[in-house]
């Protein structure tokens, strides 16, 4: 059975004080918790705080983004190797946000995947629709265009130690997210492309999870679904209580 995950992605919110004053009161309120793996993405500039304020606690670290060379003249890029010096365990790719505001593809998706398993980071990488393609029936086809480019080359080991998160881009912080029924159908679908191209065993190791406006009044019923492993929260993961009440709600 697969262990939950809550992954709070903090934007471009809080300083490196925030940051640490946050990961000092948030690890007392989820010091017992068991049967969910926690994680938080600060800014780049606090990742290295964020581990050291989290250090023997059960709270994981990820950065919201990489470069995939390992260094060279990319002024204001940030190395998989870098990130993984400063400590964190994971980090995020290919969010709608990246995507829609910043260009970025499925190619660019599957660099950053490439470099961040060869430094030994666990990829939480997104796909979604946005409300067009949703409207004209292309959910499936789109999903499974992101899955195919994001994920090539990717091997079966690989896959079962990934997280991907469904996140509907039309239900990024507007406040609205897909129902319970519209999230299971479109994790089902996630979860059989990925039995049909990588196999059933890594396919069924793998974490899917939800992203889009989660808040603590709907993430249990969203986590109900057999194959929704967990969320990605945005705005709910930058205050302590929201974000403790959800991962409270999602323990297994």
């Amino acid at each position: 059975m697969r262990t939950p995950i809550v992954a709070g992605n903090w934007k471009m919110h809080k300083t490196v004080g925030d940051t640490v004053k946050f990961v000092k009161e948030f690890r007392s309120v989820v010091k017992d918790v068991t049967g969910v793996e926690i994680v938080i993405a600060p800014p780049f500039i606090a990742v290295h705080a964020a581990v050291e304020a989290a250090r023997n606690s059960n709270i994981g670290v990820s950065a919201q983004d990489l470069y995939w060379e390992r260094q060279g003249a990319f002024t204001g890029e940030v190395s998989a190797a870098m990130i993984a010096e400063a400590g964190a365990e994971y980090v995020i790719i290919g969010h709608s946000e990246r995507r829609t505001l910043f260009g970025e593809t499925d190619a660019m998706v599957n660099k950053k995947v490439a470099a961040a398993f060869g430094a030994g980071l666990t990829p939480i990488v997104c796909i979604g629709e946005t409300l067009d393609q949703r409207e004209r029936n292309e959910t499936y086809a789109v999903l499974d265009r992101q899955i195919k480019g994001g994920l090539d080359g990717v091997t079966a080991d690989q896959l079962a130690q990934l997280v991907v998160a469904y996140e509907p881009v039309w239900a990024i912080g507007t406040g609205r997210n897909a129902t319970p029924a519209q999230a299971g159908e479109a994790h089902a679908h996630i979860r059989k492309r990925l039995q049909g191209w990588f196999g059933a065993d890594a396919a069924d190791r793998c974490h899917v999870i939800y992203g889009g406006s989660v808040k603590p009044d709907n993430i249990a019923e969203l986590v109900r679904h057999p194959d929704v492993d967990g969320a990605l929260v945005g705005g709910a993961s930058l205050e302590v209580g929201a974000f403790a009440e959800i991962v409270f709600r999602t323990r297994a």
